[in-house]
C-alpha cells in the first residue's frame, strides 16, 4: 500500500475511534440512571442503610424519586462527617463593607521584562465552600447554581462547575430499584434524612486509626487518599493485575520513600506499594476526623505511618446539631471592643463552618464551634510572630501559620451588634483578638 493511502486509512481509523469515544461520552451524559451490576437486589439495597451512613431522598429532573443510603461518586463520601466542597457563586457580605474600605494589593506592571508601574486590585473575595454532610439539610440545582441549605436554616449558592463532590453523581441503595448510579446532570434535589429507625442492619466496617506525622499524631475516622473510608474499599498498591487489596485486610501502611510504602496485612505479611497506586507523591492526602480539631488533611510528604484499629460506626445524622451564627467579641488594635454576630473573612458566618489554616504541613479545618479565641499578635500562649495563636474550647492552643484563613489576604470581619442595623467592619490588619462564644460542638463523638 502506498504511504499516502496508509496515512488516509490511519486518519480514518483515528476519526472513527474518536467518534466512538465521543458517542460513549454523549450517551453517558444522556443516561440519567444506571443500575449497578452485581451488588444486590432491591431487597438487599434496603438492608444497606445504617444511621452512620449517608441517607436521603434524590429527586430527578424528570420527576423520579430515589430514596436510601447514599454515596457520592459511587466510592467517595459515605458518612455524615465527610465534607461537601464547592466554590461560592457570590459573596453576599461584601455589600456591608463601606466604600473604599476593602483591602487592596499592588503588583508590578512590566513591559519586556522591565517594571514600568504598579497596579492595584482589591483582594479577591471568591470563597470556597465546605460543610460536613451532617450539617446539610438539602442540595438543590438551579441552572448553573447549586443551592445548599444548612440545618440551621442558612443557605448559600455554589457554582455548579465548581461543585466537585456533586459532579461525579450519587449512588443510591433504593429499596424498589436496587443500587443505582444517578447522573449529576439529571439530579434536581437531594434531601438529607436520618436512616429509618430502628436500625437493625449491621454497622459498616469503617476505617479508623492513628496517623503518625512529622508534626504529631492524629486519631479518628480515615478517608484515605480523600476517597476510601470503608473496609470494603480497595487500596491500590501499584499498577497491573492483582494490584488491589481490600482495606479490611490492611493492618498498617508505612512510608518508605517519596514514591513508595510498605503495606502490613492482618496476617503479618508485608507487601510493597508504589506509585501510581494509592501511595506516594501523586496521592491527594488523607483526611482524619480527629474530634479535637474537626478534620485534618495529612499530605504524603508529612505522612509517616498509619495503624488501623476498630473505631465503631461513627455519628448519625441526628448527632449533628443545627448550629447557628458565630457570636463573640472582636478587639481592635486601637482598643475598641465590638460584640455581636461575626462574619469571619467576609465568608464564614455559622459555627458549623470551618477555620482553615495549616501548620507543619498539616491542613486543619476546625469548626468555629470548637474555637474559643484567635490572637493575631502572635504573643498569646507563646506563639511566634509568624504564627497565629488559636485557642480551642478544650483549652488546647494551636500555633497556626499565617496562611489560609489567617493570611494577610483575609477579607476582614463584620460585627453585627445586638439591635443595630448596619454592621461594623474591620480590616484584617486592624484586628488584635477574636473571642468566640459558640454553642457546644456538634457532630462530635
Amino acid at each position: 500500500m502506498r504511504s499516502g493511502n496508509t496515512l488516509r486509512v490511519a486518519l480514518a481509523v483515528a476519526l472513527v475511534l474518536a467518534a466512538a469515544v465521543a458517542f460513549r461520552v454523549v450517551i453517558s451524559n444522556l443516561t440519567p440512571v444506571r443500575t449497578v451490576p452485581g451488588v444486590g437486589s432491591p431487597a438487599d439495597a434496603g438492608k444497606a442503610a445504617h444511621p452512620s451512613l449517608l441517607y436521603g431522598r434524590v429527586t430527578m429532573s424528570g420527576g423520579a424519586v430515589y430514596e436510601g443510603r447514599l454515596r457520592f461518586g459511587g466510592d467517595q463520601e459515605a458518612f455524615w462527617g465527610d465534607a461537601f466542597n464547592g466554590q461560592r457563586a457570590d459573596n453576599l457580605w461584601v455589600r456591608h463593607v463601606p466604600p473604599g474600605r476593602l483591602r487592596r494589593t499592588t503588583h508590578p506592571v512590566s513591559i519586556l521584562g522591565v517594571e514600568v508601574a504598579e497596579d492595584e486590585d482589591e483582594v479577591p473575595l471568591t470563597r470556597p465552600m465546605m460543610a460536613r454532610l451532617g450539617d446539610l439539610a438539602r442540595i438543590e440545582v438551579h441552572g448553573r447554581r447549586i443551592g445548599v441549605s444548612l440545618k440551621s436554616g442558612a443557605a448559600m449558592d455554589v457554582d455548579y462547575d465548581e461543585a466537585n463532590d456533586f459532579d461525579d453523581g450519587v449512588r443510591v441503595w433504593d429499596a424498589r430499584e436496587g443500587v443505582v448510579d444517578l447522573n449529576a446532570q439529571w439530579i434536581k434535589a437531594i434531601e438529607f434524612l436520618p436512616a429509618p429507625e430502628p436500625a437493625s442492619n449491621p454497622a459498616p466496617a469503617r476505617l479508623y486509626g492513628v496517623i503518625r506525622t512529622r508534626g504529631g499524631e492524629f486519631k479518628g475516622f480515615i478517608q484515605w487518599n480523600r476517597r476510601a473510608s470503608l473496609a470494603d474499599d480497595t487500596l491500590h498498591v501499584g499498577a497491573g493485575e492483582g494490584a488491589d487489596i481490600r482495606f479490611g485486610r490492611v493492618r498498617a501502611i508505612v512510608r518508605r520513600s517519596p514514591t513508595s510504602a510498605s503495606v502490613i496485612l492482618d496476617d503479618g505479611s508485608e507487601i510493597p506499594a508504589s506509585e501510581p497506586g494509592d501511595v506516594g507523591r501523586a496521592t491527594r492526602g488523607t483526611y482524619v476526623e480527629d474530634p479535637r480539631y474537626g478534620r485534618v488533611l495529612v499530605p504524603w510528604h508529612e505522612f509517616e505511618r498509619i495503624d488501623f484499629s476498630e473505631g465503631g460506626p461513627g455519628p448519625s445524622y441526628r448527632d449533628f446539631a443545627p448550629g447557628g451564627p458565630i457570636r463573640g467579641r472582636v478587639i481592635a488594635n486601637d482598643g475598641r471592643a465590638l460584640e455581636g454576630r461575626l462574619v469571619f473573612d467576609l465568608d464564614e458566618s455559622e459555627v458549623t463552618e470551618t477555620l482553615d489554616a495549616p501548620v507543619k504541613g498539616i491542613d486543619y479545618s476546625i469548626p468555629f464551634a470548637l474555637v474559643a479565641a484567635i490572637d493575631l499578635t502572635g504573643r498569646d500562649r507563646g506563639a511566634a510572630p509568624d504564627h497565629v495563636a488559636v485557642t480551642l474550647v478544650s483549652g488546647e492552643a494551636l500555633r497556626l501559620d499565617r496562611s489560609g484563613d489567617l493570611s494577610p489576604s483575609n477579607g476582614g470581619l463584620l460585627v453585627f451588634g445586638e439591635g443595630s442595623g448596619a454592621p461594623q467592619y474591620l480590616q484584617w490588619a486592624e484586628v488584635r483578638r477574636i473571642e468566640i462564644a459558640s454553642p457546644a460542638p456538634s457532630g462530635s463523638r
